[in-house]
């Protein structure tokens, strides 16, 4: 068995960062250097610029802000959006609890709806029951960067005028059809925190094609001031414009991200080879398991990599098991509806959901990282295999 440590619920190598960061290195640490020396160091900085320039091109779009976190970027968001009092948004309870906060912050409802069993996105038809008139927008997270059935959540959307944004906070690189995640909604909203595909430490992005909503994002991002024109020189001095916050990303980070980013197809390209080999592998044992699916319409870049076994009452053994062979397994999501704030603040009820309580209480995050070899991936299979059938 490879040289493997426990280190925060997940499998990796002693030198973590080698092993979940790939190619961490000296061109970052240059691109940090050089971006000190430069005395370049707050937001909205040359490296940032580069940045937002760089994905623009690549996500095919024509506007893309650096902002602190995937957090900060579904706040500016909900903000965009003019979300507020008495409005609602609907999101899966199967999420991040970014989501939900960014909206109670803007005194609105979130409605939560079901996920679909296979790719444990939000399903279309539950988004369709509940839709009320107090709908203001709908937040579609692209769990593990598996596209959502973007096709249909749009044609709901518009028919019923509600505002698409879409959660990419696991989906950088990956597809749609031919289309980049994070660019079918009217905002897309990424992060580039330490755990994701690429990263900078901290850090997110929001991106849009709609020229007013991108000059309401340049405002919020800056406290509500205009400072972004100025520092193009558009005006001789800078004020308040409206309400905002501190959202920019400092441009050392950017200067990380930069190096990041040259490397992000070939993160992905070694990902989706690991997943597809550990899904050959796994296949075998699906009397036991649910191993995760691609669909036809979906090109994913494999953040995540999650079964589901079938025995659910067992999965917390299961993954105890793992771990005392060296396998870093976890769950994920406790549904945001079943959560303590969700029943004693909201009102709901764990059988409000069912589909996203059996996925959330069957499901088992493996360990993938780029850099595995053939020897992990076999790891994780022989101590899966031993462990069945106890389960």
């Amino acid at each position: 068995m490879s040289n493997l440590a426990i280190n925060g619920g997940l499998r990796v190598r002693e030198n973590f960062l080698s092993l979940q960061i790939p190619y961490l290195g000296e061109e970052e640490i240059r691109a940090v250097v050089t971006s000190m020396k430069s005395m370049e160091l707050g937001g909205d900085g040359p490296k940032g610029r580069e940045l937002e320039k760089i994905m623009e091109n690549y996500l095919g779009l024509k506007y893309a802000f650096l902002v602190t976190s995937g957090t900060s970027a579904l706040e500016i968001s909900m903000m965009v959006a003019g979300v507020g009092q008495g409005d609602e948004v609907i999101l899966p309870s199967f999420a991040f609890v970014s989501a939900a906060n960014v909206v109670l912050r803007q005194g609105a409802r979130p409605v939560f709806v079901e996920i679909e069993k296979d790719t444990f996105n939000i399903d279309p038809e539950s988004f369709l029951k509940a839709i009320t008139p107090e709908t203001k927008a709908v937040i579609v997270i692209h769990y593990a960067g598996h596209a959502c059935r973007m096709e249909d959540i749009l044609k709901i959307a518009d028919e019923h005028d509600i505002l698409v944004v879409e959660d990419a906070a696991h989906a950088i690189g990956a597809k749609y059809n031919v289309s980049y995640l994070g660019t079918l909604g009217r905002m897309g909203c990424f992060s580039f925190h330490q755990t994701k595909n690429i990263i900078c430490g901290e850090g997110g992005a929001i991106v849009t094609n709609n020229e007013d909503i991108a000059k309401k994002i340049e405002i919020i991002r800056e406290k509500g001031t205009n400072r972004s024109s100025f520092l193009r020189g558009e005006r001789d001095k800078y004020t308040w414009m409206d309400i905002g916050g501190s959202y920019v990303l400092s441009d050392l980070l950017a200067a990380i991200l930069i190096e990041q980013f040259q490397k992000l197809e070939a993160i992905n390209k070694m990902r989706r080879r690991n997943a597809l080999t550990l899904t050959e592998k796994l296949k075998d044992f699906q009397d036991k398991i649910i191993l995760p699916v691609e669909k036809e319409y979906a090109k994913s870049n494999w953040s995540l990599y999650s079964i589901r076994v079938k025995n659910k009452e067992r999965r917390d053994w299961f993954i105890e098991a793992l771990k005392a062979e060296g396998i870093g397994a976890t769950f994920h999501f406790i549904p945001l509806h079943s959560s303590p704030y969700g029943k004693n603040a909201l009102g709901c009820k764990e059988d409000d959901l069912l589909i996203t309580e059996e996925v959330s209480q069957s499901l088992v995050r493996l360990p993938l990282f780029a850099q595995m070899t053939e020897g992990d991936l076999d790891d994780i299979a022989r101590a899966v295999k031993k462990i069945l059938p106890f389960i």
